[in-house]
């Protein structure tokens, strides 16, 4: 989510003071020397990324292949980034468990995913499309609520596949699949976004 500020070129020096000064709200994000400042996410947003995190967490545990973490978050995926997702998933790292690792050590994801609005549809659609597809992550997805669909990128790929009935996830290290029935998904969110202004 977001949209690129005023014309300039920033540091990520210049970007973790902004992040220093602030709360979780605005989100700022540094993609090729572009700021991006994200605005609080609305209802449904929230809420399908709460729906989905239930989903995949329990998921990615069940089959070792890393953590499932929601932003805020400082990830700098290549040198002079930070990014953002709103969900992702971190691979499991090699070495010793009694480490604790930063979000500097993070340079690559097996999912990062999206929720957009209407104020980000650029961003997330075609600077962090291309920006994750050359970064070291497996997998990108773009959640359109309002549609009721799912865009996924991987690099191998020139265009989405897009899931509107069944999402189907495997990545790589899985035994089992992930499936998702997504028309009930997104109805129980559309629901729980109505009823909470009634």
């Amino acid at each position: 989510m977001g949209m690129p500020a005023m014309r300039r070129r920033w540091t990520s020096a210049d970007v973790r003071d902004l992040i220093d000064e602030s709360r979780a709200w605005p989100r700022y994000e540094l993609i090729d020397g572009e700021l991006v400042v994200t605005p609080s996410p609305g209802n449904p947003h929230q809420l399908f990324l709460g729906e989905l995190f239930l989903l995949i967490a329990p998921y990615v545990e069940r089959e070792a292949l890393g953590l499932t973490y929601f932003s805020p978050s400082d990830l700098e995926l290549r040198k002079g980034s930070i990014t953002q997702p709103d969900l992702f998933v971190v691979p499991a790292q090699p070495g010793p468990d009694d480490v604790e690792r930063g979000w500097s050590d993070i340079k690559g994801l097996l999912l990062a995913v999206e929720v957009i609005s209407p104020s980000s549809v650029r961003t997330d659609r075609v600077i962090k499309r291309d920006f994750y597809m050359e970064s070291n992550v497996a997998e990108y997805w773009i959640v359109d609520v309002d549609a009721g669909l799912v865009e996924r990128w991987t690099p191998e790929r020139e265009s989405p596949l897009v899931d509107r009935t069944t999402l189907t996830w495997k990545p790589r290290g899985a035994a089992h699949a992930l499936t998702v029935d997504l028309p009930p998904l997104f109805e129980k969110v559309r629901a729980r976004a109505r009823w909470i202004w009634k």
